[in-house]
């Protein structure tokens, strides 16, 4: 190991005595007990006082898909573990299924408590079926000890179906129902109407585990880490061009110059903050990009590039991708990705003027504010701030 590289080590093992969260030891029985002890608006108001807000990417605020589920008369509601962690360069989940799958179960049965539910489903990706039998076997376990104390909630798993698409939250609804995974229109919201019609809270992996964190050790102890804007912590896939690649737990609102610090170094060019679907950030822009959500939100893929990539192989490897997991319900998405791939591939050839770069631009931001779903909305992300970025990568 050389110098660099313990150096680097040593400086992230500081930043995981500040920020252990998700993989410290915790006493899941004396977490479900408190859960069960607590009324629904105790949970609800200790979950908003901790301004959780959601760790798939969007950042909603955690308390409101709580509370609007609550306020529904149903006669059955559902909670919704969203494993199916298709983000390219995301694999974080994937980690905490396999570490600390009761603390995902202690947080769905929060919400459970807190909107009146006795039904829990974990959507988990087709590809990570190999975790199931493991999974199903701790799952069983779990739904035993919740019988012992009289409490009415069950999970189940559910296989999903290979789709990028279905890690949109009504996408994976429709997934569960059997059907084509495509996204509905909003509203209704899940929380209103979501698995079979009934009100549904769906949250991501890392999301769950946190509000299990909360009710167990408070929403002050979550709210003294990161900023204003952006409370607590947040598990990172770091990949790339890396000497230390990994999953790590960072504290909120860190900049990308603080970021490229600990896991890159001199020779990096870019971080893409959010996977395929997000933000690619140049070295110019590091100190004042704040990764946070008064900065740039991230599920949790940050991609490390060095001088010696390619940005215009990247991008047409990330238009690749959305070309053919576009679940093709929406013209903006199924065809403003293919003419986008064809737009940058026309310049390259020279069949197409340089100055054609300006009219895929156009057409990226109107795919981006005319697409039906969050994911088509979000495709163009890498597009318009790799072109902004490194046009020059993408015109010679």
């Amino acid at each position: 190991m050389t110098s660099d590289i313990k150096e680097k080590k040593n400086k992230i093992n500081s930043c995981k005595k500040r920020v252990n969260l998700i993989f410290k030891d915790q006493d899941i029985d004396k977490v479900i007990d408190k859960i069960l002890e607590m009324s629904s608006d105790n949970i609800i108001d200790e979950i908003k006082d901790s301004d959780l807000r959601g760790r798939g990417g969007a950042g909603f605020p955690t308390w409101i898909k709580l509370k609007g589920a609550k306020e529904m008369a149903s006669d059955s509601k559902y909670v919704v573990c969203n494993a199916d962690e298709g983000e390219p360069g995301t694999f974080k989940d994937r980690e905490i299924i396999e570490k600390e799958p009761e603390k995902i179960l202690a947080g769905m049965t929060a919400v459970a408590k807190a909107i009146g539910s006795n039904k829990g489903i974990i959507y988990l990706r087709a590809e990570y079926n190999y975790l199931l039998e493991d999974l199903q076997k701790k799952v069983e376990l779990f739904n035993q000890g919740l019988v012992r104390r009289g409490f009415d909630f069950t999970v189940e798993i559910k296989s999903g179906s290979g789709a990028y698409v279905c890690g949109e939250e009504t996408s994976l609804i429709e997934s569960m129902e059997g059907k084509r995974g495509e996204a509905r229109n909003k509203p209704p919201f899940p929380a209103q109407s979501g698995y079979l019609g009934r009100p549904t809270v769906i949250n991501n992996v890392e999301t769950l585990v946190y509000v299990g964190i909360i009710i167990s050790d408070g929403a002050d102890s979550f709210k003294k880490l990161g900023t204003m804007d952006s409370k607590g912590a947040k598990v990172f896939s770091v990949s790339g061009d890396t000497e230390v690649p990994g999953i790590y737990e960072i504290e909120m609102g860190m900049t990308l110059k603080e970021f490229s610090d600990l896991f890159g170094d001199s020779d990096t060019k870019a971080v893409q903050v959010g996977g395929a679907s997000g933000f690619c950030v140049p070295r110019s822009k590091f100190e004042e990009t704040i990764i946070g959500f008064e900065g740039i939100p991230t599920g949790g893929s940050m991609i490390l590039f060095s001088s010696k990539r390619s940005m215009y192989n990247i991008l047409h490897n990330y238009l690749e991708f959305f070309v053919e997991e576009s679940c093709g319900q929406c013209t903006p998405c199924r065809a403003g990705c293919q003419q986008l791939l064809k737009g940058i591939e026309s310049i390259r050839q020279g069949i197409k003027p340089k100055n054609y770069i300006e009219d895929l631009l156009d057409l990226a931001k109107n795919i981006k504010i005319t697409s039906k779903c969050g994911l088509g909305q979000s495709v163009c992300n890498p597009f318009i701030s790799i072109v902004e970025n490194f046009r020059e990568e993408m015109i010679y």
